[in-house]
């Protein structure tokens, strides 16, 4: 992969969460630009350089954001007080700590769920919201991710994520039990083939394999911490964001969604769109990857659109 250039960041560090947790966070771009908070998806994938292609550094200040247990967050991979009310919680300390009182908030997967839980709970201090590839963390989600739907699409990749669960064992639990084994040669094991069974179906650029792909980011956190929070049903009662979506129907939102998003289907994208009045629905020719290129060409546009309207 070509180096990218110009992303360095002006400040980095830890902020302390609670007794336990440290969360690893960078400032980019311009002080005095647009505010905007950058959530990445998993749980636990944490943020990279990559994710700083999106931003011109000289109109945005971006604050990227490793949640708890993601990345280079401390501890590594840890489960303990980690819920969705305390990722909630931690971007009010955060925000608060480095003094912004309002953001634009663009988020994908994952973080276009966390994205909308915080914006449902806080949504005077939302400017707006950037989403991509929109899980709303129910059962229709679950069950298609992982309990079977993916396996409709991709029998291959499920016969290979499947043959490593014991019989009669739930997936979930049966892998995060093996992630979270003192045995490190079992733990990385069980957490590698999680995170290859997200990436057979990633993109629908194919010039990387699921193999290479995996190495560049912090799989093993978002392999544990994937299955923790769905064995959880990520800590939100069944619909909440559907539930709640009264709260949010006019905070301006941009929705770009994948056709082939495989992960994420469309439908969750187009309900959410239908329950808002300031939204915009981009369904463009992509899979789940933020990094596939319509996708990628329509966040930037829209991210710009919505933060000038």
């Amino acid at each position: 992969m070509t180096a990218l250039k110009n992303v360095q960041s002006y400040r980095s560090g830890h902020i302390k969460a609670s007794e336990i947790h440290q969360l690893y966070f960078e400032l980019y771009g311009n002080p005095k630009g647009i505010p905007v908070l950058f959530l990445h998806g998993g749980p636990g994938a944490g943020f990279s350089d990559k994710d700083k292609q999106f931003f011109n550094k000289n109109r945005y200040h971006v604050l990227f954001l490793d949640q708890r247990g993601a990345s280079r967050s401390i501890p590594f991979g840890s489960i303990e007080n980690n819920t969705t009310q305390d990722l909630v919680n931690d971007i009010n300390q955060v925000l608060d700590f480095l003094n912004f009182e309002k953001v634009y908030i663009f988020g994908g997967s994952w973080g276009s769920t966390l994205a909308l839980v915080y914006a449902i709970q806080f949504p005077q201090r939302v400017m707006g919201l950037i989403l991509r590839g929109i899980w709303l963390a129910n059962k229709y989600a679950l069950d298609h991710y992982i309990r079977g739907g993916i396996k409709e699409f991709f029998p291959d990749v499920w016969g290979r994520f499947a043959r490593l669960v014991k019989e009669g064992e739930n997936p979930v639990d049966y892998y995060l039990e093996k992630m979270l084994s003192d045995d490190t040669q079992i733990s990385d094991k069980y957490a590698y083939e999680w995170a290859a069974y997200e990436m057979s179906f990633y993109t629908i650029n194919k010039i990387e394999s699921p193999d290479e792909v995996i190495n560049k980011f912090s799989f093993k956190s978002l392999a544990i911490l994937e299955a923790y929070y769905i064995k959880n049903n990520c800590f939100i009662p069944e619909d909440f964001i559907m539930n709640n979506v009264e709260k949010i129907k006019n905070i301006p939102t941009s929705i770009v969604q994948g056709r082939y998003d495989f992960i994420c289907p469309p439908v969750q994208a187009f309900r959410l769109h239908e329950g808002m009045n300031n939204s915009t629905l981009n369904i463009v020719n992509s899979g789940h990857s933020s990094s596939d290129a319509e996708t990628k060409k329509a966040l930037i546009s829209e991210l710009k659109r919505i933060t000038t309207a």
